[in-house]
Protein backbone atom coordinates (compact mmCIF):
# COMPACT_ATOMS: atom_id res chain seq x y z
CA UNK A 1 0.00 0.00 0.00
CA UNK A 2 1.36 3.43 -1.05
CA UNK A 3 1.96 6.46 1.33
CA UNK A 4 -0.25 9.52 0.36
CA UNK A 5 2.05 13.28 0.19
CA UNK A 6 -0.80 14.61 2.29
CA UNK A 7 -0.01 12.02 4.91
CA UNK A 8 3.81 12.67 4.75
CA UNK A 9 3.04 16.44 5.10
CA UNK A 10 0.58 15.46 8.60
CA UNK A 11 3.58 13.33 10.10
CA UNK A 12 5.85 16.11 9.59
CA UNK A 13 3.46 18.68 10.78
CA UNK A 14 4.40 17.02 14.44
CA UNK A 15 8.50 17.01 14.01
CA UNK A 16 9.57 20.10 15.86
CA UNK A 17 12.90 22.00 15.19
CA UNK A 18 15.14 21.08 18.50
CA UNK A 19 16.44 24.13 19.34
CA UNK A 20 13.53 26.62 18.11
CA UNK A 21 10.66 24.52 19.18
CA UNK A 22 8.53 25.37 16.35
CA UNK A 23 7.33 22.71 13.49
CA UNK A 24 10.25 22.27 10.52
CA UNK A 25 7.09 23.17 8.21
CA UNK A 26 6.33 26.45 9.90
CA UNK A 27 10.22 27.52 9.98
CA UNK A 28 9.85 26.62 5.85
CA UNK A 29 12.96 23.93 6.01
CA UNK A 30 10.44 21.26 4.70
CA UNK A 31 10.56 20.95 0.90
CA UNK A 32 10.24 18.92 -2.09
CA UNK A 33 8.30 15.68 -0.85
CA UNK A 34 8.06 13.16 -3.10
CA UNK A 35 6.57 9.73 -2.65
CA UNK A 36 7.00 6.18 -4.78
CA UNK A 37 4.78 4.12 -2.97
CA UNK A 38 6.60 3.67 0.26
CA UNK A 39 9.82 5.27 -0.53
CA UNK A 40 9.76 8.71 0.47
CA UNK A 41 12.18 11.82 -0.23
CA UNK A 42 12.17 15.01 0.82
CA UNK A 43 14.47 17.77 1.08
CA UNK A 44 15.38 19.63 4.85
CA UNK A 45 16.74 22.80 4.94
CA UNK A 46 18.78 23.63 8.02
CA UNK A 47 19.15 26.99 10.08
CA UNK A 48 22.62 26.90 9.54
CA UNK A 49 25.58 25.00 8.01
CA UNK A 50 27.27 24.66 11.26
CA UNK A 51 24.37 23.21 13.14
CA UNK A 52 24.90 20.32 15.81
CA UNK A 53 21.47 19.02 15.97
CA UNK A 54 21.45 17.62 12.12
CA UNK A 55 21.07 13.70 13.40
CA UNK A 56 18.71 14.65 15.58
CA UNK A 57 16.73 16.02 13.34
CA UNK A 58 17.21 13.10 10.96
CA UNK A 59 16.09 10.83 13.69
CA UNK A 60 13.27 12.54 14.20
CA UNK A 61 12.11 13.42 10.56
CA UNK A 62 12.53 9.56 9.76
CA UNK A 63 10.46 8.28 12.75
CA UNK A 64 7.90 10.79 11.78
CA UNK A 65 7.24 9.28 8.19
CA UNK A 66 8.00 5.64 8.93
CA UNK A 67 5.09 6.32 11.31
CA UNK A 68 2.75 7.55 8.01
CA UNK A 69 3.59 3.82 6.17
CA UNK A 70 6.92 4.92 4.71
CA UNK A 71 9.42 1.73 4.45
CA UNK A 72 12.27 4.08 3.33
CA UNK A 73 13.62 7.59 3.79
CA UNK A 74 15.70 9.68 1.71
CA UNK A 75 16.52 13.13 3.10
CA UNK A 76 18.34 15.77 0.97
CA UNK A 77 19.99 18.15 3.24
CA UNK A 78 20.29 21.98 2.44
CA UNK A 79 21.06 25.01 4.32
CA UNK A 80 18.61 28.35 4.42
CA UNK A 81 20.43 30.55 7.50
CA UNK A 82 17.74 32.71 9.30
CA UNK A 83 18.70 36.08 9.27
CA UNK A 84 18.81 39.00 11.11
CA UNK A 85 16.42 42.10 11.11
CA UNK A 86 17.79 43.89 8.63
CA UNK A 87 16.63 48.01 7.82
CA UNK A 88 16.74 49.70 4.63
CA UNK A 89 19.69 51.46 6.11
CA UNK A 90 21.69 49.04 6.95
CA UNK A 91 25.48 48.92 6.30
CA UNK A 92 25.81 45.59 5.75
CA UNK A 93 22.45 44.47 3.79
CA UNK A 94 23.86 41.49 2.21
CA UNK A 95 25.23 40.07 5.69
CA UNK A 96 22.59 37.70 7.37
CA UNK A 97 24.13 37.84 10.54
CA UNK A 98 26.60 40.45 12.55
CA UNK A 99 27.86 38.42 15.73
CA UNK A 100 29.64 40.51 17.91
CA UNK A 101 32.59 39.08 20.24
CA UNK A 102 33.04 41.80 23.56
CA UNK A 103 34.81 40.84 26.85
CA UNK A 104 34.81 44.53 28.35
CA UNK A 105 38.35 43.09 29.87
CA UNK A 106 41.80 42.99 28.07
CA UNK A 107 43.83 40.09 27.92
CA UNK A 108 40.73 37.39 27.98
CA UNK A 109 41.45 36.15 24.54
CA UNK A 110 38.74 38.04 22.70
CA UNK A 111 40.45 37.85 19.72
CA UNK A 112 41.52 34.06 20.01
CA UNK A 113 38.20 33.28 20.07
CA UNK A 114 36.20 35.36 17.43
CA UNK A 115 38.92 34.29 15.30
CA UNK A 116 38.74 30.43 15.55
CA UNK A 117 34.65 30.31 15.85
CA UNK A 118 35.37 32.23 12.71
CA UNK A 119 37.12 29.64 11.02
CA UNK A 120 35.14 26.71 12.52
CA UNK A 121 31.91 28.48 10.61
CA UNK A 122 33.96 28.31 7.85
CA UNK A 123 34.97 24.97 8.03
CA UNK A 124 31.32 23.99 8.46
CA UNK A 125 30.12 25.49 4.78
CA UNK A 126 28.71 28.83 5.82
CA UNK A 127 29.94 31.96 4.60
CA UNK A 128 31.70 34.22 7.05
CA UNK A 129 33.94 37.46 7.38
CA UNK A 130 35.90 38.88 10.54
CA UNK A 131 36.09 42.36 10.99
CA UNK A 132 39.14 43.50 13.59
CA UNK A 133 36.54 46.19 15.19
CA UNK A 134 39.64 46.92 17.89
CA UNK A 135 41.63 49.82 15.76
CA UNK A 136 43.53 50.31 18.83
CA UNK A 137 45.16 46.85 19.02
CA UNK A 138 44.25 44.85 16.10
CA UNK A 139 45.04 41.20 16.36
CA UNK A 140 43.58 40.14 13.04
CA UNK A 141 46.76 40.36 10.65
CA UNK A 142 49.19 38.64 13.07
CA UNK A 143 46.32 35.69 14.19
CA UNK A 144 45.69 35.23 10.52
CA UNK A 145 49.30 35.84 8.98
CA UNK A 146 47.87 38.83 6.34
CA UNK A 147 49.78 41.18 5.04
CA UNK A 148 48.84 43.73 2.24
CA UNK A 149 47.02 46.42 1.70
CA UNK A 150 42.89 46.17 0.19
CA UNK A 151 42.42 47.25 -3.17
CA UNK A 152 39.37 49.35 -4.52
CA UNK A 153 36.63 47.89 -6.25
CA UNK A 154 35.16 49.56 -9.81
CA UNK A 155 32.59 50.48 -7.24
CA UNK A 156 34.91 52.63 -5.44
CA UNK A 157 34.83 49.97 -2.25
CA UNK A 158 37.70 48.31 -0.49
CA UNK A 159 38.12 44.97 -1.24
CA UNK A 160 38.43 42.81 1.86
CA UNK A 161 41.35 40.96 1.86
CA UNK A 162 40.83 37.15 2.01
CA UNK A 163 42.61 34.26 4.30
CA UNK A 164 41.39 30.45 4.24
CA UNK A 165 38.15 31.62 2.58
CA UNK A 166 37.24 34.51 4.81
CA UNK A 167 36.83 37.65 3.70
CA UNK A 168 39.11 39.69 6.47
CA UNK A 169 39.32 43.82 7.49
CA UNK A 170 41.28 45.27 10.25
CA UNK A 171 42.73 48.62 10.58
CA UNK A 172 45.78 47.06 10.65
CA UNK A 173 45.88 46.86 7.51
CA UNK A 174 46.06 50.17 6.52
CA UNK A 175 48.85 51.43 8.61
CA UNK A 176 52.49 51.91 7.79
CA UNK A 177 54.25 48.92 9.76
CA UNK A 178 52.81 46.58 12.50
CA UNK A 179 54.36 48.82 15.33
CA UNK A 180 52.38 52.01 13.87
CA UNK A 181 49.74 53.39 17.04
CA UNK A 182 46.43 54.91 15.92
CA UNK A 183 46.29 58.22 17.73
CA UNK A 184 42.42 58.85 17.24
CA UNK A 185 40.07 60.05 19.21
CA UNK A 186 36.36 58.25 19.57
CA UNK A 187 34.56 60.15 16.69
CA UNK A 188 37.19 58.63 14.26
CA UNK A 189 36.69 55.52 15.51
CA UNK A 190 33.51 55.08 14.81
CA UNK A 191 33.77 56.90 11.53
CA UNK A 192 36.46 54.18 10.52
CA UNK A 193 34.06 51.24 12.23
CA UNK A 194 31.21 52.59 9.40
CA UNK A 195 33.18 52.37 6.76
CA UNK A 196 34.49 48.90 7.54
CA UNK A 197 30.67 48.16 7.09
CA UNK A 198 29.47 49.99 4.60
CA UNK A 199 32.52 50.89 2.63
CA UNK A 200 34.14 47.26 2.25
CA UNK A 201 32.86 44.88 -0.79
CA UNK A 202 31.15 42.01 1.78
CA UNK A 203 29.12 40.14 -0.49
CA UNK A 204 26.68 37.79 0.28
CA UNK A 205 27.82 35.94 3.71
CA UNK A 206 26.04 34.04 6.66
CA UNK A 207 28.10 35.44 9.00
CA UNK A 208 30.18 38.59 9.67
CA UNK A 209 32.04 38.37 13.11
CA UNK A 210 33.50 41.94 14.62
CA UNK A 211 35.94 41.48 17.24
CA UNK A 212 34.92 44.27 19.25
CA UNK A 213 37.71 45.89 21.45
CA UNK A 214 37.86 46.01 25.28
CA UNK A 215 35.40 48.32 27.21
CA UNK A 216 31.98 49.56 26.79
CA UNK A 217 32.57 52.92 24.81
CA UNK A 218 31.94 54.04 21.89
CA UNK A 219 32.27 51.37 19.36
CA UNK A 220 29.82 49.29 21.18
CA UNK A 221 27.42 52.22 21.82
CA UNK A 222 27.57 52.70 17.38
CA UNK A 223 26.88 49.54 16.82
CA UNK A 224 24.01 49.48 18.70
CA UNK A 225 22.74 52.94 17.03
CA UNK A 226 23.61 51.94 13.43
CA UNK A 227 23.32 48.04 12.80
CA UNK A 228 20.53 45.42 14.04
CA UNK A 229 23.33 42.80 15.10
CA UNK A 230 22.02 38.75 15.65
CA UNK A 231 23.31 39.41 19.15
CA UNK A 232 27.13 39.22 21.10
CA UNK A 233 28.93 36.54 22.45
CA UNK A 234 30.58 37.20 25.92
CA UNK A 235 34.29 36.28 26.08
CA UNK A 236 35.91 35.41 30.42
CA UNK A 237 37.99 33.56 31.71
CA UNK A 238 37.11 32.17 35.16
CA UNK A 239 39.05 34.47 38.24
CA UNK A 240 36.67 37.77 39.78
CA UNK A 241 39.33 39.92 38.60
CA UNK A 242 38.25 39.19 35.23
CA UNK A 243 34.52 38.85 36.19
CA UNK A 244 34.36 42.37 37.38
CA UNK A 245 34.70 43.83 33.91
CA UNK A 246 32.64 41.16 31.83
CA UNK A 247 29.69 42.13 34.30
CA UNK A 248 30.09 45.34 33.09
CA UNK A 249 30.47 44.71 29.57
CA UNK A 250 26.66 42.21 30.03
CA UNK A 251 25.24 45.40 31.72
CA UNK A 252 25.91 48.16 28.26
CA UNK A 253 24.76 44.91 26.03
CA UNK A 254 21.17 45.12 28.01
CA UNK A 255 21.29 49.04 28.31
CA UNK A 256 21.45 49.46 24.48
CA UNK A 257 19.31 46.24 23.51
CA UNK A 258 22.14 44.34 21.80
CA UNK A 259 20.52 40.28 22.71
CA UNK A 260 23.69 38.00 24.36
CA UNK A 261 23.88 35.10 22.50
CA UNK A 262 25.91 33.25 24.75
CA UNK A 263 28.76 33.20 27.20
CA UNK A 264 32.52 31.52 26.62
CA UNK A 265 35.16 30.78 29.62
CA UNK A 266 38.60 31.01 27.86
CA UNK A 267 41.57 29.14 29.69
CA UNK A 268 39.25 27.82 31.64
CA UNK A 269 41.63 24.28 32.87
CA UNK A 270 44.74 23.24 31.89
CA UNK A 271 45.66 19.25 31.58
CA UNK A 272 48.86 18.07 32.52
CA UNK A 273 50.64 16.19 29.72
CA UNK A 274 52.05 13.99 32.44
CA UNK A 275 49.28 13.24 34.61
CA UNK A 276 46.54 14.20 32.22
CA UNK A 277 44.80 15.79 35.35
CA UNK A 278 42.56 18.95 35.00
CA UNK A 279 44.42 21.98 36.51
CA UNK A 280 42.08 24.56 37.13
CA UNK A 281 44.50 27.43 37.14
CA UNK A 282 42.26 30.71 37.13
CA UNK A 283 39.55 29.47 39.28
CA UNK A 284 36.27 27.67 38.14
CA UNK A 285 32.75 28.46 38.10
CA UNK A 286 33.51 32.40 35.96
CA UNK A 287 31.44 31.62 33.60
CA UNK A 288 28.64 30.46 34.63
CA UNK A 289 28.26 33.43 36.88
CA UNK A 290 28.47 35.74 34.07
CA UNK A 291 25.91 33.62 32.27
CA UNK A 292 23.38 33.55 34.97
CA UNK A 293 23.45 37.00 34.97
CA UNK A 294 23.61 38.07 31.40
CA UNK A 295 20.33 35.15 31.32
CA UNK A 296 21.83 33.01 28.16
CA UNK A 297 23.73 29.83 27.77
CA UNK A 298 27.27 28.79 28.36
CA UNK A 299 28.02 28.17 25.13
CA UNK A 300 31.54 26.58 26.22
CA UNK A 301 35.01 26.30 28.48
CA UNK A 302 37.86 26.45 26.36
CA UNK A 303 40.89 25.28 27.31
CA UNK A 304 44.38 25.89 27.87
CA UNK A 305 46.95 25.09 25.27
CA UNK A 306 49.86 26.23 24.23
CA UNK A 307 49.06 25.10 20.93
CA UNK A 308 46.65 27.34 20.98
CA UNK A 309 49.16 30.31 21.70
CA UNK A 310 51.88 28.68 19.17
CA UNK A 311 49.80 28.40 15.99
CA UNK A 312 48.15 32.07 16.77
CA UNK A 313 51.71 33.69 16.48
CA UNK A 314 52.60 31.55 13.78
CA UNK A 315 49.42 32.71 11.75
CA UNK A 316 47.23 29.70 11.50
CA UNK A 317 44.77 29.25 14.16
CA UNK A 318 44.16 25.77 15.83
CA UNK A 319 41.13 25.45 14.16
CA UNK A 320 42.59 25.35 10.66
CA UNK A 321 46.23 24.39 11.75
CA UNK A 322 45.22 21.26 13.77
CA UNK A 323 41.11 20.83 13.07
CA UNK A 324 41.55 17.18 14.61
CA UNK A 325 43.05 18.45 17.84
CA UNK A 326 40.34 18.26 21.27
CA UNK A 327 41.41 22.47 21.11
CA UNK A 328 39.72 22.77 17.91
CA UNK A 329 36.99 20.31 18.74
CA UNK A 330 36.12 22.98 21.71
CA UNK A 331 36.17 25.72 19.58
CA UNK A 332 33.84 24.06 17.23
CA UNK A 333 31.18 23.41 19.65
CA UNK A 334 30.92 27.01 20.82
CA UNK A 335 30.67 27.97 16.73
CA UNK A 336 28.13 25.70 16.60
CA UNK A 337 26.28 26.46 19.60
CA UNK A 338 26.36 30.18 18.68
CA UNK A 339 24.71 29.57 15.34
CA UNK A 340 22.00 27.50 16.72
CA UNK A 341 21.43 30.18 19.35
CA UNK A 342 21.62 32.46 16.46
CA UNK A 343 18.56 31.16 14.91
CA UNK A 344 16.56 30.55 17.65
CA UNK A 345 17.01 34.40 18.19
CA UNK A 346 16.02 34.94 14.22
CA UNK A 347 13.30 32.54 14.55
CA UNK A 348 11.92 34.29 17.13
CA UNK A 349 11.97 37.76 15.80
CA UNK A 350 11.16 37.04 11.99
CA UNK A 351 7.13 38.18 12.93
CA UNK A 352 8.18 41.19 14.02
CA UNK A 353 9.81 43.42 11.60
CA UNK A 354 9.39 46.53 12.91
CA UNK A 355 12.18 49.15 14.22
CA UNK A 356 12.02 50.72 17.70
CA UNK A 357 12.03 54.79 17.30
CA UNK A 358 11.11 54.80 20.71
CA UNK A 359 14.42 57.08 21.81
CA UNK A 360 15.73 54.35 23.62
CA UNK A 361 12.54 54.01 25.80
CA UNK A 362 12.13 50.73 24.65
CA UNK A 363 14.72 47.62 24.56
CA UNK A 364 17.04 49.14 21.50
CA UNK A 365 18.19 52.43 20.77
CA UNK A 366 17.15 53.81 18.00
CA UNK A 367 18.24 53.10 14.39
CA UNK A 368 20.07 56.36 12.81
CA UNK A 369 19.45 57.51 9.46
Amino acid sequence: MSVSIEAVHVALASVLDPEIKRPLAELGMIRDVRVEGTTVALGIDLTTPACPLKEQIATEVTAAVRGAGASEVTIDWGVRVLPREIGQDDPCPDVKNIILVISGKGGVGKSTVATNITLALKRAGCRVGLLDADMYGPSIPTMLGVMGRPTATDAGKMRPLERFGVKLMSIGFLLESDKAAVIWRGPMLQGALLQFLKDVEWGELDYLVLDLPPGTGDIAITLAQKVRSTGAIVVTTPQEVALTDVYKSVAMLKKVGIPILGVVENESYFVCDGCDKRHEIFGSGGGQKVAEFADAPLLGQLPMDPAVREWSDAGTPIVQAAPQSSVAAAFRSVAERMADRASVLNAERAPKLTIDRSGGKNRHLPIAR
